[in-house]
């Protein structure tokens, strides 16, 4: 069986990559935990000097990298640019901090010695999205091969060139043989792999759907997993929010990526007070997004990843229409292209609320009192994010408390950072990344006692 990357906005077959077989991928992580004897050993300014080379080349082929996703996925090649500087800020991060955050602790206790010793854990297998074909994977691998461990990587069947391009950036930084490896396989055999002796944990970033079956198959081998899975997030603005901001950084958290990311502003929760001002602020802003190639520098939405995915997204707001909402501009489809969509009565219940959308909709709710507003934000199975915009510092403050997700952002659009930990609740899933608590998910936290007699 072969794997093909399809080019979204043209329709080219651009990459064709033929599955492994059953014995080489064996041999392949057998070699990943012969590896691991050797890598866990190695010391921190050495892991530190390879990294900090994997940053140099990121940059150094930035716009080569950046091309192969815009070939892929359909993203511009302004947002791949970005993407790949982003997956060089993250080396450089944990250059500087690993050593550091995996640094023992000491504890005062009637012990002569006690302290606290982070251990890698082994080979640690991450499955990755399409969406973001270079971060998500540096998200993952840097901070767990930092640690020590070592990493076999399933990535999309359709962004397989991005995978080899990736594999090949850590060979080529001079990381030994075996460290970071590319399993170039489908989904259909992951079952066996993720029960495999040598795989000794599991970090997944997709959807709630495959997160609960690997999560499954993983408790039976009492394998430890990390779940970035989907997000609903709310965008809440207030009756005293700066308009203007709201709606500008709105059209940035909803239609960057063409609205496929998780942490993507998907639900818009508006006082009503404001509503009309912030949806004519909106839809301007939104008619001035240029959609054409990706591959031209002045394009701010390409395609959707495929003709699927479009059908996908039209579909969920045809019955949303079906069941009340209002359509009031945008929502066409030719092939890959879907247009931005704006919502308007959109009610819990209609798939654009209750469903994780992954592309460029703004389905738009209305509240009148606080209380509202953080019932239609917390309404959902989800718990990635949530940004609110007023300008009401005190208040926004004691809300932060009241919303379940993993992240608050207070006039800001949702976003990650190497600095600070990634992750959500609910069917968003469990585990952080990022920060120093990224670099621990993957790592034996070891209580050390000692008494001298």
């Amino acid at each position: 069986m072969v794997l093909k990357s399809i080019n979204p906005y043209n329709g080219e077959l651009i990459n064709v990559s033929e599955e492994l077989t059953d014995n080489k991928i064996e041999n392949l992580l057998i070699q990943s935990n012969i590896a691991f004897g050797k890598w866990k050993r190695t010391k921190p300014d050495f892991r530190r000097n390879l990294i900090e080379t994997v940053a140099g080349l990121l940059r150094e082929n930035i716009d080569e990298y950046a091309l192969c996703i815009t070939s892929e996925m359909g993203k511009p090649v302004k947002e791949s640019r970005a993407e790949v500087e982003k997956c060089a800020w993250i080396c450089e991060y944990y250059a500087e901090n690993a050593e550091r955050f995996l640094a023992d602790e000491p504890v005062q206790t009637d012990a002569d010695i006690s302290r606290i010793h982070y251990e890698p854990l082994g080979t640690i297998l991450g499955i990755m999205p399409w969406n973001f074909p270079f971060w998500q994977v540096f998200r993952f691998a840097v901070p767990t091969i930092m640690a020590g461990n070592t990493v076999v990587l399933k990535h999309a069947s359709n962004v397989q060139a991005s995978a080899n391009k990736i594999e090949d950036i850590f060979t080529g930084a001079g990381f030994p043989s075996s460290v970071f490896r590319n399993l170039v396989l489908g989904s259909g055999r992951m079952e066996k792999i993720i029960k495999h002796q040598y795989i000794n944990a599991v970090s997944v970033t997709g959807s709630a759907a495959a997160g609960q079956k690997i999560a499954g198959i993983t408790g039976l081998g009492i394998k430890k997993t990390l779940l970035e899975l989907g997000g609903s997030n709310a965008f809440i603005v207030f009756e005293d929010a700066d308009l203007q901001k709201a709606a500008e950084t709105g059209i940035r958290a909803r239609m960057q990526n063409a609205g496929q990311s998780c942490i993507a502003a998907k639900r818009f929760i508006i006082h009503e007070k404001v509503n009309g001002q912030f949806i004519d602020l909106f839809l301007e802003g939104m008619r001035n997004i240029k959609i054409g190639d990706p591959g031209e520098e002045n394009t701010e939405m390409g395609p959707l990843a495929s003709i699927e995915q479009a059908d996908i997204v039209e579909n969920q707001v045809r019955r949303s229409v079906n069941m009340g909402a209002t359509l009031v501009e945008g929502g066409i489809r030719e092939k890959a292209f879907y247009t931005p969509a704006l919502l308007i009565n959109v009610q819990p219940g209609m798939p654009v609320f209750d469903e994780e959308v992954f592309g460029p909709v703004a389905p738009v709710s209305v509240f009148k009192r606080t209380e509202e507003a953080l019932s239609l934000a917390n309404e959902t199975k989800f718990g990635l994010g949530v940004s609110v915009f007023t300008k009401n510092l005190d208040k926004a403050r004691d809300l932060v408390s009241e919303f379940h997700d993993g992240a608050v952002f207070i006039n800001s659009m949702v976003k990650s950072d190497p600095r600070l930990p990634f992750g959500g609740t609910g069917n968003s899933g469990y585990g952080r990344e990022l920060g120093i608590f990224g670099i621990r998910e993957f790592v034996n936290v070891k209580t050390v006692f000692i008494n001298k007699t």
